[in-house]
């Protein structure tokens, strides 16, 4: 992504495209600049929210005027999906001009509009076109928000730039093939990030994860010919850490589903189940840059989950970091068993808060669809942490409990656990309750990010394919992260 963002008080000379936000009836908000309608068709255009229509001005450029919708209902997510539009409109532009007026609403002001309106812009702009041998990149290198200009201003807009650059990353790491994103390479990629971050990396080896007993990543990667690995980078900030937050993403780089293998059409999309540990990896290389304030630990363990001689076997056992037994009755359940070490391994460094997420179960698309993310937790206040996040990001999670009356469940006959519950039955609530075993009594949450991780088609700022889903949750989450109270 090379777009990059500026406010200014003027609309650029060589801004091709001058770009205006209206409400339904082409009402200009406050403050905003008055458009020359008559040249609009008498139906089509009508302001709704993401709409646009492009106008030929008199000076020859062009004015693309987009709908912002009830002024009484708007929302940094209006702005965002106002940005995708403008992008759209002015695919081909390389200078774009983008007039910010005041909104009119309390919800939004206009530092969190500019903020949001450039995020939706870069997102947009993002297309995945390495192995096309026609690609057609979006044009737009320069975007000036005009809107007063100032240093509120341009810091927000520097901090979309940070963000937008986290998520297309994540969506790049997501959509490459399994054959090319193995488990080394998402290594390699984690320490380029590392070093571009300013992060502590760490990455363990085979022989290293034997060493340190993680028999149950271990255990999902023995049907693969790919050697696993287990990441970590820190982040360190300037001055004394406003508490410690620890992070852990599913890394399955792909997932067949073992011996309990998954169908054809099951497989195809399969390269997205690392969609957590990407979202991870990307958020963490974006701390530095944004000041966060908070010591940020990530762990995410990686390997492909491949059926051949040496896989794993329903009715196999594997023995976690913490020692905990599984009895692994179906080994498409590999996610929750890769999280079971990294879990462990987290609660030993004794962090404020640990939050997880995972392409973990399909239960979570029946449950919520492929836009919300399903969110559990051990401790109310970081849930409520965790959602504040994602509702400002513009990421939405809805919240599911844990109840102690599913504990049986994962009952096993010969080991401590098994890593499936009863058929058809709450499995997304399942897989949470089996990861709680791995928690202890640091507070934790856990985000299932099955649906969202990918989409199915293009939709408003996400292309369709990998989504970056839950890279700006996490990074608002570190921003004004909080220590929540140690449960007992």
């Amino acid at each position: 992504m090379h777009m990059s963002f500026t406010a200014s008080k003027d609309v650029p000379a060589d801004a091709a495209v001058h770009a205006v936000p209206v409400f339904p009836g082409l009402v200009v908000p406050e403050g905003g600049v008055e458009v020359d309608t008559a040249h609009l068709p008498p139906v089509g255009f009508e302001g709704k929210p993401g709409q646009s229509h492009a106008l030929l001005a008199d000076d020859g450029g062009t004015v693309v005027v987009v709908g912002l919708g009830d002024p009484a209902t708007l929302t940094a997510e209006t702005f965002r999906k106002a940005g995708a539009a403008v992008t759209k409109a002015a695919w081909r532009s390389p200078s774009v001009a983008v007039a910010l007026a005041e909104s009119g609403g309390e919800a939004v002001d206009r530092v969190a509009a500019a903020r949001a309106l450039a995020e939706g812009m870069g997102l947009a702009a993002y297309r995945f076109d390495t192995y096309k041998s026609n690609g057609k990149p979006c044009a737009i290198e320069q975007v000036t928000v005009v809107g007063g200009g100032g240093a509120r201003l341009q810091a927000a807009l520097d901090k979309a730039a940070v963000v937008v650059e986290a998520v297309c990353l994540a969506r790049d790491l997501v959509n490459e093939p399994a054959a090319a994103m193995t488990p080394t390479r998402l290594a390699e990629r984690a320490r380029e990030v590392a070093k571009a971050g300013g992060l502590g990396v760490r990455v363990l080896g085979a022989d290293e994860l034997r060493a340190e007993g993680m028999g149950a990543l271990l255990g999902v990667a023995q049907g693969s010919d790919e050697p696993p690995c287990f990441i970590e980078l820190t982040y360190e900030p300037d001055g004394r850490p406003r508490g410690h937050l620890a992070l852990v993403g599913k890394g399955i780089t792909f997932d067949s589903g073992g011996l309990s293998i998954k169908t054809a059409d099951g497989m195809t999309t399969m390269k997205t189940d690392m969609g957590g540990g990407a979202a991870v990896i990307a958020a963490m290389g974006a701390l530095r840059r944004l000041g966060v304030r908070a010591r940020v630990t990530a762990y995410v363990p990686a390997t492909e989950n491949m059926p051949s001689g040496r896989a794993v076997k329903p009715g196999d056992v594997l023995r976690a970091r913490n020692g905990t037994t599984i009895e692994v009755l179906n080994t498409d359940a590999e996610g929750r068993l890769v999280l079971a070490d990294a879990l462990s391994v987290a609660v030993e460094q004794q962090p404020d808060a640990i939050v997880d997420i995972a392409t973990l179960t399909g239960a979570q698309v029946v449950a919520l669809g492929k836009k919300i993310a399903g969110l559990m937790g051990n401790d109310e206040g970081l849930v409520t942490q965790v959602q504040a996040a994602a509702d400002r990001a513009g990421e939405p999670v809805w919240p599911l409990p844990l109840p102690d009356d599913y504990r049986s469940h994962i009952d096993s006959e010969i080991a401590d656990i098994k890593n499936m519950g009863n058929p058809g039955q709450a499995g997304t609530l399942i897989a949470g309750l089996f990861l709680k075993e791995f928690v202890g009594d640091v507070p934790w949450a856990h985000l299932d990010i099955a649906g969202p991780a990918r989409a199915d088609s293009d939709d408003a700022y996400t292309p369709k394919g990998g989504s970056g889903f839950g890279v700006r949750m996490l990074v608002e989450l570190a921003a004004g992260f909080e220590r929540p109270g140690r449960r007992r």
